[in-house]
């Protein structure tokens, strides 16, 4: 087998809304506009440094709600420089870009292989410096936005050919339940088609699930909402003489996203826990100086600090603080290092001796004790949801909204409902600002989305 090198990619989203992000500035959002942009250079940057023979892209280019003529020109312009260093380029289309989605009608360049919605057809990859053929290279694209039969099915071998396959593919392998189950299939299905490498697309966490045959998803190249955490970008794959794959991944984001949590136990005043979340900006802009960074606060833990936090709105004042702060920078176009504080997820609680609670012949330790068992068993938790919700369920949008939630939405109510119960019973001040202000709450932000 002849070695060779290509660059796998999928998820490009380009010129897609960032989630979850509330009243930020002007100068700010231009910059998270741009972002997918910045990545799509960095991609082309990335196959020309490495000397790459081809690129294939598993879908989700653009996302056809947010399908804007500034994203097609730029995709086209970036497959063009692609073409001047003699790179190749295969690619689908998924259920964010299905074919019939609204776009521009020019034929790609000759370089470029779009493959169909029918059986994936065979296309031939070849070495730039000597144009040898390397690969056989197959795709299937989405011919609607929904595309639910297992279309890994319909892949096969080129028949008397010993090149390197690749397949094309964009779909939930093994019912990941973060995303639609769209062109469902197993690794068994896939390892069965003979085929020698999977670039696959719709997944926006990079994970390798096999690596022989390699099923790879490289992840998404631009993080997008506080579900996204993490470096995000592509990886760039060298097959060997024996066909053995070697996958080194390349960072491609300009905005990363970042949860992080802080305790608040130990803290014995608001000053304390103001220089604590100070401290954890900066240690995040020391970590990421080259960029910009969104970042969740997960404020957890135990002590006399929560009751400022539920009660006199210290998070939501510290916020508005450290969002002023940024604004200054971004203002002054000084992107790198910016540090975005997106909100602050309040999921601490009062100092209390919880094991001693639960021993308790009370209303509260019986309480506790129905949430403790509750949360580990899941259809004791649905039944107790249930039973709560049963007077909403009477409204048919409540209805339909409610049979949406998920098991870990429904485990949040659980340990909110616990602990505004443990703050009202536990011989507290119960005072209305206090039940009008759980104390698992978000500051900032807005609900994810996805």
């Amino acid at each position: 087998m002849i070695p060779f090198r290509f660059l796998h990619a999928a998820d490009l989203h380009l010129d897609s809304r960032f989630i979850g992000l509330a009243h930020i500035p002007p100068s700010v959002r231009s910059y998270l506009k741009e972002s997918t942009f910045a990545a799509l250079g960095r991609l082309v940057g990335v196959a020309v440094q490495e000397k790459v023979d081809f690129v294939v892209i598993s879908g989700d280019i653009y996302d056809i709600s947010d399908a804007s003529l500034q994203g097609q020109l730029r995709f086209q312009e970036a497959l063009q420089e692609l073409g001047r260093h003699d790179i190749g380029v295969f690619l689908i289309h998924g259920n964010h870009d299905p074919l019939d989605g609204p776009r521009l009608t020019s034929e790609p360049p000759k370089h470029v292989t779009v493959f169909g919605s029918e059986e994936p057809v065979h296309a031939v990859g070849y070495r730039r410096s000597d144009g040898k053929e390397v690969a056989i290279v197959s795709g299937i694209s989405y011919p609607t936005a929904k595309v639910t039969e297992n279309t890994a099915l319909t892949f096969h071998r080129k028949q008397g050919s010993s090149l390197f396959h690749i397949a094309l593919l964009h779909g939930n392998v093994d019912g990941d339940l973060q995303h639609e189950t769209y062109s469902p299939c197993t690794r068994r299905d896939l390892i069965e088609r003979g085929y020698d490498y999977w670039a696959l697309g719709h997944i926006h966490t990079r994970s390798i699930l096999l690596e022989r045959p390699a099923i790879v998803y490289p992840g998404n190249i631009q993080g997008r909402s506080i579900k996204e955490t993490g470096p995000k970008g592509c990886y760039v794959v060298d097959v060997d003489e024996e066909g053995g794959t070697t996958l080194h991944f390349h960072e491609l984001d300009s905005v990363r996203w970042w949860v992080k949590e802080i305790s608040i136990e130990g803290l014995s005043n608001e000053a304390e826990w103001i220089e604590a979340v100070e401290r954890a900006v900066e240690e995040i802009r020391e970590m990421h100086p080259q960029a910009m960074s969104v970042v969740r606060f997960r404020l957890t833990g135990r002590g006399n600090v929560h009751r400022l936090l539920a009660e006199k709105g210290a998070a939501e004042d510290l916020l508005a603080e450290l969002q002023r702060r940024e604004t200054m920078l971004a203002e002054r176009q000084e992107y790198n290092g910016l540090v975005w504080t997106e909100g602050f997820a309040v999921e601490s609680g009062l100092a209390i001796d919880r094991e001693q609670l639960l021993l308790e012949d009370s209303f509260l330790g019986e309480m506790l004790r129905i949430a403790m068992r509750s949360e580990n068993n899941p259809s004791e938790l649905d039944d107790l949801i249930n039973t709560a919700l049963q007077p909403l369920m009477e409204n048919q949008e409540l209805r339909k909204l409610l049979s949406s939630v998920g098991a870990d939405e429904k485990l949040d109510w659980l340990r909110q409902a616990a602990e505004l119960g443990v703050t009202l019973l536990n011989g507290r001040e119960d005072s209305a600002e206090e039940v009008a202000n759980p104390p698992y709450r978000q500051a900032g932000g807005q609900k994810d989305e996805h």
